[in-house]
């Protein structure tokens, strides 16, 4: 186990080294930093200076390597466009990209499961078949769409909740969270719900489709023939084993939708960190895009992690081998 341990710690730090790379060619590459960051106007003496000052006259690999300590510290260096510190303006973000994943991945989980589990239990029922028509649909229709209905629907015709906003928030030390106050839990219902749509249509079917694969296995009718209730076979043993592969998709899906939530975010003006590296594009701000993608990078490896350490206490077989 704790080799296993070792050789998954081995793996993300060599995805973070390979992102990091990536990182540095957006940073120093894809634009001329002196020229943001003076403007065209600056004398050449300006631009020599601040160039040696930036360490941009050193040769690519020492270049690196220092980007590479200043990336261990999360010194990405300053926003051109907002002036300020990278890590500090992502941090300020966070909160609300965060809390928007974490409460549409709970939302898709609470309701994906059941669902699947229900339809894989009565697969030829009238309610089942009706699930499995909305999943359909919810896989099919993009999310700005499933975002602009809801804005139509709740905000424009009932006028029941705000269409652009976190709502009032609370500050708890750098955190900041509106789940605390009735403005801001108001405002995360359509966001929520337009993130987790995909992921509960997704985890209903892949629930779906391994238990009823789980339940034609041996054990499953020799834990019958052992006379155990209903219950205990369906969520002792069959849901149990179905839980894998659901585990590594909501892992995967975890890191898609802190990468991908740009979408909703900019539907609903939601001030997260989708909706600051949708401005950082639109201005070139290169430090921003740079920890952007490394903070994604670093997001997804230790997502990957996390779920290789569930799989141990999910399978004991695994923990064996």
């Amino acid at each position: 186990m704790i080799t296993l341990v070792l050789r998954r710690l081995g793996s993300v730090l060599l995805v973070m080294l390979v992102v990091s790379g990536m990182s540095f060619l957006i940073f120093n590459y894809l634009g001329d930093p002196v020229n943001n960051i003076l403007g065209v106007n600056a004398s050449l003496n300006e631009r020599e200076e601040l160039r040696r000052t930036l360490g941009l006259d050193q040769p690519s690999y020492v270049q690196f390597w220092h980007f590479l300590q200043r990336a261990v510290v999360g010194d990405f260096g300053i926003s051109y466009r907002n002036r300020l510190p990278v890590l500090e303006l992502i941090l300020s973000r966070l909160p609300a990209t965060v809390e928007l994943v974490m409460c549409a991945t709970v939302l898709a989980l609470g309701v994906g499961i059941p669902m699947g589990v229900y339809c894989a239990l009565r697969p030829k029922g009238a309610f089942s078949r009706l699930l499995q028509m909305i999943s359909l649909v919810g896989i099919s229709i993009p999310q700005f769409l499933i975002g602009m209905l809801l804005i139509l629907i709740f905000s424009v015709e009932l006028r029941w909740l705000s269409a652009f906003g976190r709502g009032e928030v609370v500050q708890i030390g750098w955190w900041s969270t509106g789940l605390l106050t009735d403005s801001g839990r108001k405002a995360l219902i359509m966001p929520v719900i337009t993130l987790a749509v995909f992921q509960i249509s997704m985890i209903m079917r892949l629930v779906q489709g391994e238990m009823q694969e789980v339940m034609r296995a041996d054990f499953i009718k020799f834990a019958r023939a052992r006379g155990l209730t209903d219950r205990s076979v369906h969520l002792r043993h069959a849901l149990r084993n179905s839980l894998l592969p659901v585990v590594t998709v909501v892992g995967m899906q975890i890191g898609s939708l802190i990468a991908f939530a740009i979408v909703c975010e900019a539907v609903f003006q939601w001030p997260g960190v989708g909706l600051l590296i949708l401005q950082a594009i639109e201005y070139a701000d290169f430090p921003v895009m740079a920890a952007y993608l490394a903070m994604v990078g670093f997001g997804f490896a230790m997502i990957n992690l996390t779920v290789d350490m569930i799989y141990l206490f999910i399978d004991p077989r695994m923990r064996r081998g």
